[in-house]
């Protein structure tokens, strides 16, 4: 007869699981001996379960299929959490195997016990304990199922000695995503009609929902001459070949976005989960469209929720409109957005010899260094700010990041995923040295598992984006400063290719020679640490808070980090 877990890796392998991301422990031994009997299924090893649950996630993302993470009882499985809670929090389908202490032995404070179910139901669409052999495969099929259609995190929780008992029925049960079509009854779209028809100046907001309906929202924008601002999320799928582009709004985007959405008199929000409330319009019609109705107003009063998939929804609301004549919206967003990007690119310059670098100058090298369909994973900090603004989308290139959960550390073991399922592909991450030395272990797991990944650390000796926060809130700085080691001979200790880029003459031949590389590679580039990103709207609160950081911070002796900061940033002036 067939274990129980044994029953889960064949089920697994026929679901199309490739790979299986974790650490082993004893009360995972079932299933990781029932791994090692299944060819078809790898053991991805890392050095910490974070790791794992992260990588799962950017597989998931970007293969749109089930991604397979495993921690050990207790202290093993906890160390999923913050993977897990970033893959829910993106949508993405990741099944989690949580082993537990021995069933016998469950609410006995036994050693390493913990109560998962508990523990994972908030970062999960489903968790459930198997506490009887006859739940299985049931179980199993439920967590997959519900992972697949509501695009999150399911849990499955057994303890070692349940995953060697001999399963009740080894029925193996295979998981396809229904591909429904979910449009707004005839009534709200005419409602919805209505409202754009009547407005002169219609914007579109378009978020991570967008995707697979790139020119059904262009054709929208179009009829509508409506200028499309994106979240960061949605940048991948609707920023390129889309003439009707004006770039980013929030706290990583700039001006442009932000003056489209401020001027409209009707906002159209399209597969978009935007949540800062300060960005949206006071005056405009707004309407939503998700295909979750329990989004619907969330960050926004609405005049008008549709709930539908963006793709099917646009192609029924478009015949209902009426085509924009006066398109004077539109011309002078794009006029301005076509002056706010050439600002923008003019940032991106080299320094003088012995200066730091300019992070806007690395990216923008990057960008035209990498290949046309590389995967791109970024830091949560000031690396998601570079690759908000200077990473350049074209339909095949991808961007994963920890966008919506925001935890410091994803980009490497997102990298890890992404390389994993892509073997042939260009990956490249722009780490931030504070997340990179956070989970710098997993350095090894590339070379353990010969993953390629190339990654770019912008080491400017901080917590920069906190930095930041600090700045604009009146704070002096404290706490942020990291001394870093040189991160390329530590790659080079550790078997990974390692390139140092101290100058700006010196960084084009850097990136090119690691890109070109015949495995891992890591290029640590000595960054200005003051340099600045300047959102795309000031308010009297930030002017005040860094007008009272640099007085603080003359004050207590630190004058001269206002004066390198005015310097670094004396370009951004003029």
């Amino acid at each position: 007869m067939t274990t129980i877990a044994e029953n889960i890796v064949d089920t697994l392998a026929a679901n199309g699981v490739s790979r299986v991301y974790g650490l082993p422990g004893d009360s995972l031994n079932g299933f990781t001996d029932a791994l090692r009997g299944t060819p078809s299924i790898q053991w991805v090893h890392v050095r910490h379960e974070e790791a794992a649950a992260f990588a799962a996630a950017a597989e998931a993302a970007l293969t749109g299929e089930v991604a397979v993470c495993a921690g050990s009882a207790g202290p093993g499985n906890l160390h999923l959490i913050n993977g897990l809670y970033d893959a829910n929090r993106s949508r993405v389908p990741v099944l989690a195997i949580a082993a537990h202490i021995p069933s016998t032995e469950i609410g006995s404070n036994y050693f390493q016990e913990t109560h998962p179910t508990e523990v994972f139901r908030e970062c999960s669409v489903y968790a459930e304990q198997v506490t009887d052999p006859a739940q299985m495969p049931r179980i199993l099929e439920i967590a997959l199922r519900t992972a697949v259609e509501k695009r999150g995190v399911a849990v499955v929780v057994l303890s070692g000695d349940i995953a060697l008992a001999q399963v009740a029925s080894d029925r193996i049960a295979v998981v396809r995503r229904a591909e429904p079509r979910i449009v707004p009854s005839g009534r709200e779209l005419r409602e919805a009609a209505d409202i754009l028809n009547a407005a002169g100046k219609v914007t579109i907001l378009a978020g991570a929902g967008v995707e697979g309906a790139h020119d059904e929202v262009v054709a929208l924008a179009d009829a509508l001459g409506a200028p499309i601002v994106h979240a960061f999320r949605g940048k991948e799928f609707i920023e390129y070949d889309n003439p009707f582009d004006v770039g980013m709004t929030g706290l990583l985007g700039f001006s442009s976005g932000y003056r489209a959405m401020e001027s409209c008199d009707a906002l159209l929000m399209l597969g978009t989960d935007f949540p800062y409330q300060q960005f949206y319009p006071e005056r405009a019609k707004i309407i939503q469209v998700d295909i979750r109705g329990d989004q619907l107003g969330r960050r926004t009063r609405l005049d008008l929720g549709l709930v539908g998939d963006v793709k099917h929804t646009a192609s029924a609301l478009l015949p209902l409109l009426s085509r924009k004549k006066r398109r004077t919206h539109l011309e002078s967003t794009l006029k301005h957005y076509a002056k706010t990007r050439s600002r923008l690119d003019d940032l991106a310059t080299p320094t003088k010899k012995g200066q730091p670098l300019h992070p806007q100058h690395i990216t923008r090298v990057l960008d035209q260094l990498a290949d046309d369909d590389v995967v791109f994973t970024a830091d949560v900090g000031t690396p998601v700010i570079w690759a908000a603004r200077y990473l350049t989308m074209n339909g095949r290139r991808r961007l994963v990041g920890s966008f919506t959960h925001g935890s410091m550390a994803n980009a490497l073991p997102h990298a890890m995923g992404a390389q994993a399922a892509f073997p042939g592909r260009q990956v490249v991450a722009l780490a931030g040295d504070g997340g990179l030395s956070m989970l710098m272990g997993e350095l090894i797991t590339l070379v353990q598992n010969r993953l390629p990944v190339k990654l770019v650390v912008f080491n400017n000796g901080s917590l920069n984006f906190i930095e930041l926060e600090m700045k604009s809130a009146g704070f002096v700085n404290f706490g942020t400063g990291l001394d870093n080691p040189n991160f390329a001979a530590v790659a080079e200790a550790l078997g990974i290719k390692g390139v140092r880029v101290n100058e700006s003459s010196e960084l084009e031949r850097g990136l090119k020679e690691a890109l070109a590389h015949d495995g891992p590679a890591l290029v640590d580039v000595v960054t200005a640490r003051q340099e600045l990103a300047m959102p795309p709207a000031i308010t009297a609160q930030q002017a005040s808070g860094f007008t009272l950081y640099a007085l603080r911070t003359v004050l207590s002796g630190r004058g001269d980090e206002v004066l390198d900061l005015a310097k670094t940033n004396w370009r951004q002036l003029f």
